[in-house]
């Protein structure tokens, strides 16, 4: 009998075996695939996060960060949003009494950091294949193609289309924006800036993330077939295009490979049922514009492992209702609030009406004048708040 079975080995699910068998608890890890090898020189990785303050210092905690190659990350002091050639909203490390905002990191390599981590006790179920679930009084099982495996308590971290979300009949809400995402991983001529901007039109915003060296991650929204018709380009005719829509400021760069995704906010109607509880993707999912999934995912775990650690030291049961509420609460009302936010935000700066143009230009032009309120939301971003 395990004390918790994890199914999900992603970057959330295996911060989540870290933490809770550092604390000695008995931990079942499942992952339906094994994690792809990550070295300093194999090619860059497509999915990358922006990693703010607060993950990053969870990170060293588990002995995660000190895994991460320095090769690797590519650490920013500076968010700048603007549009058209109005003056910039700059947000900087400096402003805020900081060595610097964050990393951009590929998410394989937090992934394989985190797996480095896990202690001998944690034991790995991969690749497996989730069958089926059941819960009793005081324990649930899966069913898998292993075997059964039980434990004190489920937590489902296995994504978006969570499969155990779905055995365990919990619904949630949400939608498909109207827009899509295109990465592009580029080249450039020059190192990487410590900065990323993001620039907004009336298509959508296209953004500059920073990679180590010479490299970059540039991200274009857009409706779903003008992104489609992008990624379905050569390298060449990309390259063209970007240069048409992207600033001047971009300079001389060459497209390495890309690819996009729709983007979904979906919301589970509840985080926990009897012996099972939700945590990162498989309870949320959020508009990518400010680059906080991951981070919202990490504060997830970050909450749930704490309150275990604490129950598991007093002996209690590390499912009881008040415990695994208390996790919900919390939780629910940190994610809603940034959700709602984007959502406000993604309708604000795609709206081609003119009234919301204006008001967008002066809320930036009155935003970096913000003082006080400016360092609050600069602070909130890099998770210092």
């Amino acid at each position: 009998m395990f004390d918790i079975a994890i199914v999900g080995g992603g970057m959330v699910g295996a911060a989540l075996a870290v933490a809770t068998a550092q604390a000695g608890m008995k931990v079942a890890l499942l992952e339906r695939q094994q994690p792809s090898l990550f070295t300093d020189d194999c090619d860059f990785d497509l999915r990358v996060s922006a990693i703010n303050r607060r993950s990053e210092a969870w990170l060293q905690q588990l002995g995660a960060w000190q895994q991460l190659s320095a090769k690797r990350l590519a650490p920013y002091a500076a968010l700048r949003a603007f549009e058209g050639n109005d003056a910039p909203l700059d947000f900087t490390a400096i402003e805020l009494g900081e060595p610097h905002l964050g990393h951009i990191i590929e998410n394989l390599h937090i992934q394989q950091a985190l797996w480095q981590q896990l202690p001998e006790t944690v034991e790995q179920f991969c690749p497996v294949q989730l069958l089926g679930y059941q819960q009793f009084h005081d324990y649930a099982c899966l069913q898998t193609d292993q075997g059964e495996i039980k434990a004190r308590l489920l937590i489902a971290a296995d994504g978006a289309q969570s499969q155990l979300k779905q055995l365990a009949g919990i619904g949630s809400q949400g939608w498909q924006y109207q827009q899509a995402c295109l990465l592009v991983h580029v080249n450039t001529g020059y190192d990487a800036l410590p900065m990323t901007w993001q620039q907004f039109t009336s298509q959508g915003p296209r953004a500059y993330l920073p990679l180590p060296g010479k490299q970059a991650s540039l991200v274009w929204y857009d409706d779903h077939l003008r992104i489609q018709q992008l990624a379905a380009l050569s390298p060449p005719q990309l390259e063209q295009q970007i240069k048409q829509h992207f600033p001047a400021e971009l300079g001389e760069f060459s497209v390495i490979k890309q690819g996009y995704f729709p983007l979904t906010r979906s919301h589970a109607n509840q985080y926990v049922k009897g012996r099972l509880v939700l945590a990162g993707d498989a309870a949320h999912t959020i508009n990518p514009l400010a680059g906080q999934g991951v981070n919202l995912g990490f504060a997830d775990a970050q909450c749930l492992a704490a309150l275990l650690v604490k129950q598991f030291a007093a002996g209690g049961d590390l499912a009881a209702p008040t415990l695994l509420a208390q996790y919900e609460s919390e939780r629910r009302k940190a994610n809603l609030l940034m959700m709602s936010a984007m959502d406000v935000f993604y309708q604000v700066f795609s709206s081609k009406l003119k009234p919301l143009a204006q008001l967008r230009r002066l809320g930036l032009q009155v935003a970096a004048k913000a003082g006080p309120l400016k360092t609050y939301v600069g602070k909130y971003a890099a998770g210092l708040v």
